[in-house]
């Protein structure tokens, strides 16, 4: 038995800054950075989904698809619970790879003390990461409600929700790839820590 029980990577942004799908750019000695994630995860979890528009990928990871015409996080998050038949999920963007099971399992001991939360998630030195963190089914009400206002904004979401946020002290696990040489930034880190 795995220590946590169902992960969902979001892979379905449109990756503009980047210049091309960041989840498709080779990653850690994998084809690519989603099938890098998918693997990591794999290791920890039982269950590991990809959320995205559509199937992308040279690998056969289970996919959720989104069920609304929209892209963003929230419909995401919307797809993953309508979807499949979980009370919690943890989920984790595709382009932040030196997010480390230490980091997981912090999230986790804080869900542990704090049952009755909505939503439990990372909060760096640099702001709140919504996209690393525990989301509960008990959040979905107010999700659908933001829907309906056109309100796509996760932080947003989560100020209004019971949401706790687990502070650490450093940046660096939380580094996004979202330009060219921020991915190069994580390759060499990657190389120099031998992450997983």
């Amino acid at each position: 038995m795995k220590p946590f029980n169902t992960a969902v990577i979001f892979a379905g942004g449109k990756s503009s800054r980047m210049g091309s799908d960041k989840a498709l750019l080779p990653f850690g000695g994998y084809d690519s950075l989603g099938q890098y994630q998918y693997e990591k995860l794999q290791k920890i979890f039982n269950t590991v989904y990809i959320s995205a528009k559509h199937d992308k990928f040279d690998f056969s990871p289970p996919l959720i698809a989104d069920i609304y015409e929209q892209s963003s996080p929230l419909i995401g998050l919307l797809s993953i619970f309508e979807t499949i038949d979980e009370n919690e999920i943890f989920i984790l963007s595709v382009d932040a790879p030196m997010i480390e099971k230490e980091i997981i399992g912090q999230l986790y001991q804080t869900a542990l003390s704090n049952k009755n939360a909505d939503a439990v998630i990372a909060r760096s030195p640099q702001g709140l990461e919504p996209l690393c963190g525990i989301y509960r089914r008990s959040i979905i009400p107010l999700a659908k409600e933001f829907l309906e206002l056109n309100n796509h904004k996760l932080v947003a979401l989560l100020s209004k929700s019971k949401s706790i946020y687990h502070l650490f002290d450093s940046d660096e696990p939380f580094l996004n790839l979202n330009h060219p040489s921020e991915y190069e930034q994580a390759k060499k880190l990657f190389r120099g820590k031998g992450l997983f």
